[in-house]
């Protein structure tokens, strides 16, 4: 690798980070994550990291540099830089699918927490894949990253995948809606593939109609409008798995 300190403080923009082809992780854990998903992966091989002095005798297999506490608040995006950040490249798009493993699709969805939420889950429960709809929240936003807790590395992802491309991929589709089945009925583990819309405006539907998607609620009391997304997601796979 062989990025500037200049170049590594741009990719916290998006632009950066696909021009440059690297992404950046903060913090202790994600940094041990890492060093996990590198021993299988060759691709993360040669990642290497910028600490401050703290953190110079961090056991670690990436080469390590030494770094200032102004330089390292540049290159952190937290308010507080916990005082090592790796610099690694992006993961490639992975189309590889198993035989048994279902396929999370999202729809445009905007929140880097509700991603990095859903990826950890779908990490924890295992022979997931997650799907993103163009316009959907950078999976290797800083903060996609950090709630990801290291996910990223164990969920096939694949990017900027038309919705429209799911009916003829998948025999079977299930989405959510205030009216549907019920999730707990013997059906719902029956599917392909679960879709899930944008966290303000769902799925268009005129594409639900098209895509002749099996709808599922999720039973509440009714007191307020919706459930955040993550949290209707995690219910969804913990009931795929229960």
């Amino acid at each position: 690798m062989q990025l500037k300190i200049d170049d590594i403080k741009k990719l916290h923009q998006k632009k950066y980070r696909d021009q440059l082809g690297y992404f950046l992780m903060e913090g202790e854990h994600l940094i041990l994550e890492l060093e996990k998903a590198a021993e299988h992966n060759a691709a993360l091989q040669d990642c290497e990291l910028f600490v401050t002095e703290n953190y110079q005798h961090f056991p670690s297999r990436f080469k390590k540099n030494l770094v200032s506490e102004k330089v390292m608040a540049q290159l952190s995006d937290t308010k507080t830089p916990q005082g090592i950040i790796a610099v690694a490249p992006l993961l490639s798009g992975s189309k590889a699918r198993n035989n048994n493993e279902r396929a999370i699709y999202l729809h445009e969805v905007q929140d880097p927490g509700n991603l990095g939420t859903i990826l950890r889950s779908l990490a924890w429960f295992g022979n997931f894949r997650c799907l993103l709809s163009p316009g959907s929240v950078d999976p290797y936003n800083p903060k996609v990253v950090r709630s990801s807790m290291g996910a990223i590395f164990h969920v096939p992802m694949e990017f900027d995948v038309p919705l429209e491309s799911i009916t003829p991929r998948f025999k079977s589709i299930a989405t959510l809606d205030m009216i549907g089945k019920k999730l707990s009925d013997d059906c719902f583990k029956q599917f392909d593939c679960y879709v899930f819309g944008n966290e303000a405006r769902g799925i268009p539907r005129d594409h639900l109609q098209t895509m002749n998607a099996q709808p599922f609620t999720i039973q509440g009391c009714g007191a307020i409008e919706s459930l955040n997304l993550a949290s209707a997601v995690n219910m969804c796979i913990y009931e795929l798995m229960r």
